[in-house]
């Protein structure tokens, strides 16, 4: 994934111009990818760092838990219901692989399930909290070679086979496949996946929403800032 969407840039001075921002293909995928990575690093510190009298972060850490696996849950949804059926169609030398994927969907999705379990145990008892880490540690290690398999082998094929106004695997097809899900709300989803991202893609991102959640922008990455904030400290609000 380009580093620009991943990271914050420096403070620039009065007289520097702002960068160029390129259009990112599929950045509706590749920001999920980036905040799975993201939030999977800084959980188990999150984890090692609970105290016994600590229940406010200890609950903010397991409901922030409980949106990630939501959001992987959308994620697997709209690559197996949308994205590999039309890959099995028109590419067919990857109909092997996209098998393999959607079963390792299934497999990621019982980890995860039995991750949670154990983020239940190690939030209600600090004593408990380092295998807990060790364990998200290797479920980060299992979920990055299925990532890496994406990046790598299927989005080549899916930039060949689609033309790049399309809207498959866009941020803006993302937050429309959210709203009609049963699952997190675009405010949150949102601010989520540009956590981080340099303030120039911000924008560009932005363009490719609609109009309404371009002008809630603001208040939603303010919103998700205070109440992330108890977790891993402030988050950059890409002024």
């Amino acid at each position: 994934m380009q580093s620009h969407l991943l990271s914050v840039p420096a403070q620039r001075g009065a007289s520097e111009a702002v960068p160029a921002v390129r259009p990112v293909r599929f950045a509706g995928l590749r920001l999920v990818h980036a905040a799975l990575r993201r939030d999977l690093q800084r959980i188990p510190t999150a984890l090692r760092l609970l105290q016994p009298d600590d229940e406010a972060s200890a609950e903010a850490l397991q409901r922030h838990w409980d949106f990630l696996t939501a959001m992987l849950t959308c994620h697997h949804e709209q690559q197996d219901g949308r994205i590999w059926p039309m890959l099995r169609r028109f590419a067919p030398e990857l109909r092997l692989l996209i098998n393999w994927l959607e079963d390792d969907h299934h497999n990621l999705d019982h980890s995860f399930t039995r991750t949670t379990t154990l983020m239940r145990i190690g939030t209600r008892d600090p004593a408990s909290a380092w295998p807990v880490a060790y364990a998200v540690e290797e479920l980060a290690a299992r979920l990055e070679t299925h990532l890496r398999i994406e990046e790598e082998q299927v989005l080549p094929v899916m930039a060949q086979l689609l033309a790049p106004q399309s809207r498959v695997g866009t941020l803006g097809e993302l937050l429309d496949l959210l709203r009609l899900a049963d699952g997190p709300g675009a405010p949150d989803a949102l601010a989520w996946l540009l956590e981080g991202v340099a303030p120039e893609q911000v924008d560009a991102l932005l363009a490719e929403c609609d109009d309404l959640t371009a002008r809630q922008w603001p208040h939603w990455q303010a919103v998700y800032a205070r109440c992330t904030e108890e977790l891993w400290g402030a988050v950059p609000s890409g002024d």
